[in-house]
Formats: C-alpha cells, structure tokens, sequence
C-alpha cells in the first residue's frame, strides 16, 4: 500500500515547493499547451437539473453552476464548485454534468482571502487565523509532490487539493470527513482534503491532459462580490 503524503499545505515548510518546481512542471505548463479557449463553444452546456443527477446543491453552488455553464464561464472545461459553507466539492465536465460529489476538510480558518504571500511561509508562522481556503476563480491543473500526484488550485499560494492525509492522530482527519456534521471540516492550513476514492475516480480523471476551473464559493463575502454572477429571475407567468 502507498503513504499518503503532506502536500505542501501540510508539510513542515513551504520551502518544500522550491525544492518540488521540477516535478510540478505539469502544473505550471498545462496553461501554456492547453490555453483557455476564448468562448465556450463545444460542448453544449447543459444547465438542466437532470444535469445533477438528484445531488442537491445549496443556492450559491446551484447560481455558480448555472452561470459557469451558460455563459460559458468555464470555457469548455472541466470545472469543480467548492461549497465552503456546506463543507462540500462538486466535480462536472465540461457541460456542466455532475461527475461526482464528496465531503472535504477546508482551512481551519472562516475566511475568504489568502494573506500576501503565505505561499512562502513557514507553516509554524501562519497563525489560526489565517488558515483560510481563499474564495475565488482559479485555472487548475494536475501537479505532483514528491510522491503523489495534487490538483494545484493556486501555486503561489500552495492551494491544493489532494487526497485526505493521515496527519497528526489528534487532528482526526478521516473521522472528520467521514462524519455528517460540517462543523468539524475545518483543520487545514487552506488545503481541500477529500476522501480518496473522490479524488483518483473523479477529480484525477476530469483534470488528467487539462486545465481545468476551480470557482471556491466564498463564506464571508456575499457570491456575487466574488463572481460575475446575475440575479436569476423567474420567467414572467
């Protein structure tokens, strides 16, 4: 069996990064040779609910993925919805078809920016509070750490999501994804933890030879001061 291993979220110092920029060349590269089309114009976006396959998403999450998949927001790419508030990643191609949901573990932290340049920090130097998932809009793709291979979500800032770790036995990692309450999902340093199976059957195989989007819906700021997202209104009877 392979050790699960700290990504660098979660190692002793995020000058492990430096020493890993050759094996995330992947990361870095897929911009460049696979570069964001400019108009979503293949494949149809499918906003319907059947679309959802029964998953039921709360009201920022449901907005966000209407507005990703007709506006073409998500540039015929494979794009995931992380619900911060609702503890909870959704993964769709790139017509918007749900491919898979999963319960995740978030930065320990309630707070929707990362602080200037926490990506170079030592961990033993970032404070509580500011251990947040950052909200936003984020160009994505398949990296590696040393052993295993991570979705970067942002470099700069070491945001990645990866399978859930083994950790400190304190910090009870795995029982806390698998329980039904949200309330103990915070324990990262801003990392996206998610079980295992999620990750290798679903987000590995939407993001392998892409780039992809990540939209990380915010909890502090209300949705449409973070995305470009209209107010829905109902047809006129």
């Amino acid at each position: 069996m392979s050790r699960t291993v700290n990504p660098p979220c979660d190692k002793a110092s995020h000058r492990w990064r430096r020493r890993a920029v050759r094996l995330t060349a992947t990361a870095l590269g897929l911009a460049t040779l696979f570069p964001l089309p400019a108009v979503a114009a293949s494949p149809t976006p499918v906003a319907s609910a059947a679309a959802l396959h029964g998953e039921i998403l709360s009201r920022d999450a449901r907005d966000t993925w209407h507005w990703a998949t007709t506006s073409g927001d998500n540039r015929a790419l494979p794009f995931i919805i992380i619900d911060k508030a609702n503890a909870r990643v959704l993964a769709f191609d790139a017509a918007g078809t749900l491919r898979g949901a999963a319960p995740a573990l978030l930065g320990m932290a309630r707070g929707d920016d990362s602080v200037p340049g926490i990506g170079q920090r030592k961990l033993a130097t970032i404070t509580p509070a500011e251990r947040t998932t950052p909200a936003g809009r984020f160009q994505a793709a398949i990296g590696h750490d040393l052993e295993q291979d991570i979705l970067w979500i942002d470099y700069d800032s070491a945001l990645s999501m990866h399978r859930v770790i083994v950790g400190r036995r304190v910090d009870r990692r795995a029982d806390r994804l698998a329980s039904e309450s949200v309330a103990d999902n915070r324990i990262s340093f801003g990392c996206v933890n998610v079980p295992p199976q999620f990750y290798n059957d679903v987000v590995r195989p939407l993001f392998t030879g892409t780039v992809g989007i990540v939209y990380i819906l915010p909890e502090t700021k209300p949705l449409r001061t973070v995305f470009a997202i209209p107010e829905l209104r109902l047809a006129s009877k």
